[in-house]
């Protein structure tokens, strides 16, 4: 039984921590262009349940990855540039192209 309630409480609090995803709509557009500057790549909420990966440049992409840009809602901006990305090229797509 008290192995059944720690397992139980390791869930909750992973849960938890799960849950507590940085969200542009809670930040200032220069907030979230620095938050994720000084991270270089990271998972952040959009509003609602929406969620992306997001990058600082091309070296956080799979080698066969490249960046398309990335505009998010926030508090201040409804299309504030973020920075990019990371997408599988496909025919239609072309480096530098966007």
């Amino acid at each position: 039984m008290v192995r059944f309630a720690a397992a139980l409480g390791m869930c909750l609090v992973a849960g938890a921590a799960a849950a507590q995803r940085a969200s542009t709509t809670g930040m200032t557009c220069g907030q979230a262009r620095s938050f994720l500057a000084a991270r270089g790549a990271a998972v952040i909420g959009t509003g609602g349940y929406t969620y992306d990966r997001f990058v600082r440049d091309r070296s956080f992409c799979q080698p066969t990855e490249v960046t398309r840009t990335a505009f998010v809602p926030t508090r201040d901006t409804p299309q504030c540039f973020i920075g990019y990305r990371c997408i599988e090229p496909s025919l239609d797509d072309w480096f530098g192209d966007d």
